[in-house]
């Protein structure tokens, strides 16, 4: 079930993300405007992968700086909007994320994009650390902090009070000092990400600020007023939240 607590607004977030000391702000999920309907589509054929490729090994970086898997000419488009301090989103990616993957990705008709919506000061943290490898692990590394979200949300409680600590450090210092006292760096050592590269990329403000910065704008562009919001062929969808009511939308656009 979706989380209902509403979300700041967006600019606020990165405005106090940057200003001034945030305390840790679990419960990201918030509500989503009503869609435009989908429509309806004709049964899409299987489309075969490259030639020792499976389609969700392939990775297209989209002019809105998304990170898609899949076929690039998928028929079908799915986009998430979400926030990787989101315990729905979460609930997603353990539920049904792998036969998304298996059955509609893999099958080139689905293609599945992640856009992030930047929430608080600790989902700004993960974010970057997830773009901090290669664009080939921003899902990946997505998919293991929602994986693993009990885990990673329980550490970073813990450490509320250095968080606020870390959170009110100079900027240069403020995100390493933030994944440190979480345990995010060693979560994503864990991974791959190694600590130099990961405080290498968390020391980069200007970079923050551009992904705080646009998932702002396009939480207002898109009227993306909380987490998970999914879109198909570009309609935004109402009251789904869940693998159980995605499916079916999907095999009506045709993925069937």
């Amino acid at each position: 079930m979706k989380e209902l607590t509403i979300m700041t607004p967006f600019r606020r977030v990165v405005f106090a993300t940057f200003a001034a000391p945030l305390a840790l702000g679990l419960a990201a999920c918030g509500d989503t405007a009503t869609d435009e309907g989908v429509v309806e589509g004709e049964p899409v054929a299987e489309v075969p992968a490259p030639e020792g490729q499976q389609w969700a090994d392939v990775t297209t970086v989209t002019d809105l700086q998304g990170h898609m898997i899949g076929n690039p000419d998928a028929p079908i488009k799915l986009v998430e909007y979400g926030s990787l301090t989101c315990g729905t989103c979460a609930n997603f990616t353990q539920t049904g994320f792998e036969e998304l993957r298996s059955e509609y990705i893999n099958t080139g008709r689905v293609s599945f994009e992640l856009r992030p919506l930047v929430l608080n000061p600790l989902d700004l943290v993960m974010v970057n650390l997830a773009r901090c490898s290669s664009d080939e692990a921003v899902v990946p590394l997505s998919e293991q902090v929602w994986m693993n979200f009990q885990e990673v949300m329980g550490q970073a409680q813990q450490a509320g009070q250095a968080f606020e600590q870390a959170i009110g450090l100079p900027e240069e210092q403020r995100y390493v000092a933030a994944a440190e006292a979480t345990g995010l760096l060693d979560f994503f050592a864990a991974r791959g990400l190694s600590r130099d590269q990961a405080r290498t990329c968390l020391q980069d403000v200007e970079k923050v600020k551009a992904i705080a910065e646009r998932s702002a704008q396009q939480g207002e562009e898109f009227n993306v007023t909380g987490t998970p919001t999914f879109f198909v062929n570009g309609n935004k969808l109402a009251d789904v939240y869940s693998w159980e009511a995605l499916e079916p939308v999907l095999q009506r656009a045709g993925a069937r």
